[in-house]
């Protein structure tokens, strides 16, 4: 870890020469947006692909204009940069990318300028399905940010103290995760990762005015299960329905698909990783690593 290259200020250097002013408004406010996009390397091809690229940049660039600073680079260069990068770092392995523009220089909470950014890619393992075990959560005391405070589809760092304060709580009350209410009391999601419950066969998620991010793996989700000629609902969802649900999981690009098995101590369904859930992880890691050749178009080759 401590040789990686990363791509910084227009160069890649060494991890620990990249280096920011420690009075930045992103030190000092988390004034920054980011993305944190997947690799998966396919052993059999001898490929790394990168998951939703495309998708990815898109959103980069929408946080950008909500919070207000303008993008340094246009889009074949992010793709140019984050692919250099990768391939300097000649990864055979799953990786895990964060790329993030941030304000840097000397200033405050509202400056625009001067707009850097840097790439880091880290191997990071796909989830294990032969040894899959799924997480306790609990329904956080704290609420989801909304749009009118903190507009939650904007991937900004300052967004995910919110995430903080809720996982803390659930850490010291004995759970693994915690699940977020939104300010009108309905369902929202985790801690950086979107929710599903599955209820009666039909998949239900909560819409994307629940405050919650405009995930990209929420979006393949929803594709997959339609592909599947699965029942999908996007709606508002009631807390009492995470008690009741046959199965729920969180998804994102760090979670993939992840089980949750009880919720507030209450079991959800047998108390295991449910059925629909373990399929849907299968399909899923089957995509990310061209291992389904209809969803190719969702992949960039790396090398």
């Amino acid at each position: 870890m401590e040789d990686r290259g990363i791509w910084f200020k227009g160069s890649i250097v060494p991890v620990a020469d990249a280096k920011i002013n420690v009075l930045s408004p992103t030190s000092q406010f988390g004034l920054n947006v980011f993305e944190g996009i997947r690799c998966y390397w396919n052993e059999e091809q001898q490929q790394l692909y990168a998951f939703r690229l495309q998708e990815h940049f898109d959103r980069l660039l929408n946080s950008c204009k909500l919070i207000g600073f303008s993008c340094p680079y246009a889009l074949g260069q992010l793709r140019e940069y984050f692919l250099e990068t990768i391939r300097f770092n000649s990864y055979r392995q799953d990786v895990a990318v964060r790329m993030t523009l941030f304000i840097d220089g000397e200033g405050s909470w509202n400056s625009v300028a001067p707009v850097e950014m840097f790439i880091a890619p880290i191997a990071k393992s796909r989830t294990d399905v032969t040894n899959l075990k799924g997480l306790s959560a609990c329904v956080s005391s704290w609420d989801r940010i909304g749009d009118n405070c903190l507009p939650p589809r904007i991937k900004a760092g300052a967004n995910y103290i919110n995430g903080r304060y809720g996982h803390l709580e659930a850490r010291r009350n004995g759970y693994d995760v915690p699940i977020f209410l939104a300010s009108n009391g309905k369902v929202s999601e985790g801690a950086g990762a979107c929710l599903f419950i599955v209820r009666n066969g039909q998949l239900i998620t909560p819409s994307l005015t629940s405050s919650v991010l405009e995930s990209i793996t929420r979006n393949t989700i929803l594709d997959l299960a339609l592909e599947m000629n699965l029942r999908v609902c996007e709606r508002e969802v009631d807390r009492t329905e995470l008690y009741i649900a046959d199965e729920v999981f969180l998804c994102g690009s760090a979670a993939e698909v992840t089980p949750i098995t009880s919720i507030d101590r209450v079991p959800v369904g047998q108390g295991l990783p449910g059925e629909l859930t373990v399929k849907m992880l299968d399909l899923y890691l089957d995509v990310v690593s061209n291992k389904s050749p209809q969803h190719g178009g969702w992949l960039t080759k790396v090398y």
